[in-house]
């Protein structure tokens, strides 16, 4: 069984940073890709970045040039540098991994961005 415990979520102001960070229970070497997707009140949840096993990313259009996502594999943790924060960044975030064919999800934490 794979845990993953996110943390770093908080309330910050327009403009501001975050670095959310998620902890693995296992080596992340294994995983064929990690994430970071969101859910905010009412709306689906959607991707936001995803590192793969190699290093490529991708990011969701909204978040590309604002966000980051990198991996300490020393330290099987996974992290969402979020900078330039705006009040529609406001949702709940999770971390995932991918190992072979399953897909494993952290609890979540909020980010809340006022105005």
């Amino acid at each position: 069984q794979v845990q993953l415990v996110e943390s770093g979520g908080g309330l910050v102001q327009a403009g501001g940073s975050l670095r959310l960070s998620c902890a693995a229970s296992r080596s992340i070497i294994s995983f064929r890709t990690m994430g970071w997707s969101r859910q905010a009140p009412g709306k689906q949840r959607e991707l936001v970045a995803q590192i793969t096993s190699g290093g490529s990313t991708n990011y969701a259009t909204s978040v590309k040039g604002r966000f980051t996502i990198s991996r300490d594999n020393a330290k099987d943790t996974v992290y969402l540098q979020m900078n330039s924060l705006k009040p529609e960044d406001t949702a709940l975030y999770y971390c995932h991994a991918l190992l072979i064919t399953s897909t494993y999800w952290g609890q979540g934490t909020q980010v809340t961005v006022s105005s």
